[in-house]
C-alpha cells in the first residue's frame, strides 16, 4: 500500500510539473523581459554574429546593423547592397511559443530586395517591442500597419541567408539547420509544391503579416563546413 501511495504521489508530482512546464512555455514570453537581456554587450561580437549568416564572399561587403537601446543602428557601412543583422525573438512568427524569448539570436543577411522590403518590418517590430508592448499588442499594431499599407510587401527576388552555426531559435529548435528563405506576398503554397511529401521546400504562412516564406535547407554552414544530416 505504501508503494502504491508513493507511485500515485510520483505520478501526481510529474503531472503537475509537466503542466507547469507547459504553462510556462505558453505564458513565459507573453511580455518583454528587461531590455538588457536582449542586448549584446560586445558590439564586435554582434557584428561577427550578423556576418556569420552568409558566406564571407557575401557578408564581408554587407552593411551591418546592431541593436541599441533605441533600435537598430548602422555599425558597418556596406558596399554590395546586402544587409546583415542579428534579429531578436520579436521577429519570430507570432505562433512561435518562444516569441519574445530574450535568448533567441537570429543572424541573417538580406539581399537588396529583401533589405528594402523586410527591414521596415524589422524596425517596426523592434520599435513596438522596445516600447514595452506585449505579444498581443504587437500583433494588433503590425496588422494595422499592413492594413493601412504602412509596411511594404516583399519585393520580387527577396532572399534571406540564415547559415550561421551560432543561430539560436530557442529550446525547441536550437540552431536548426543552415537555410535560405524566400519571401513573397501571401500566396498558395501548393502552387509552389511546398510542404509536400519529399519536397525540399518548406513553407510558413505568416499572420498577421500577409507574407509567405519558403525555406530551403542547404548542406553547409556559412563557413563551408558540412551541416549534420538529420
Amino acid at each position: 500500500m505504501t508503494i502504491a501511495f508513493r507511485s500515485v504521489s510520483l505520478f501526481v508530482a510529474l503531472s503537475l510539473a509537466w503542466q507547469v512546464q507547459a504553462a510556462d512555455t505558453n505564458t513565459l514570453y507573453s511580455s518583454m523581459a528587461p531590455l538588457e537581456q536582449y542586448l549584446m554587450a560586445d558590439r564586435t561580437a554582434e557584428i561577427a554574429l550578423a556576418r556569420s549568416a552568409a558566406p564571407e564572399s557575401i557578408s564581408r561587403d554587407a552593411e551591418v546593423l546592431v541593436l541599441g537601446r533605441r533600435g537598430y543602428e548602422t555599425a558597418v557601412k556596406g558596399k554590395n547592397g546586402f544587409v546583415c543583422v542579428v534579429e531578436r525573438s520579436w521577429m519570430a512568427p507570432f505562433d512561435d511559443p518562444e516569441f519574445l524569448n530574450p535568448d533567441q539570436r537570429l543572424p541573417l543577411c538580406l539581399n537588396p530586395p529583401a533589405a528594402r522590403s523586410h527591414l521596415p518590418l524589422t524596425f517596426k517590430m523592434t520599435e513596438l517591442a522596445l516600447a514595452g508592448l506585449n505579444k498581443t499588442q504587437i500583433f494588433d499594431s503590425v496588422k494595422a500597419a499592413f492594413d493601412k499599407k504602412e509596411l511594404p510587401l516583399p519585393e520580387p527576388g527577396a532572399v534571406c541567408y540564415m547559415m550561421s552555426k551560432q543561430q539560436y531559435f530557442g529550446r525547441k529548435y536550437g540552431n536548426a539547420d543552415p537555410h535560405l528563405m524566400f519571401w513573397v506576398p501571401k500566396t498558395d503554397d501548393m502552387f509552389w509544391g511546398a510542404g509536400l511529401s519529399g519536397s525540399p521546400v518548406y513553407v510558413h504562412q505568416y499572420s498577421p503579416e500577409p507574407i509567405t516564406e519558403f525555406i530551403i535547407s542547404v548542406s553547409e554552414w556559412s563557413d563551408g563546413t558540412a551541416a549534420p544530416k538529420e
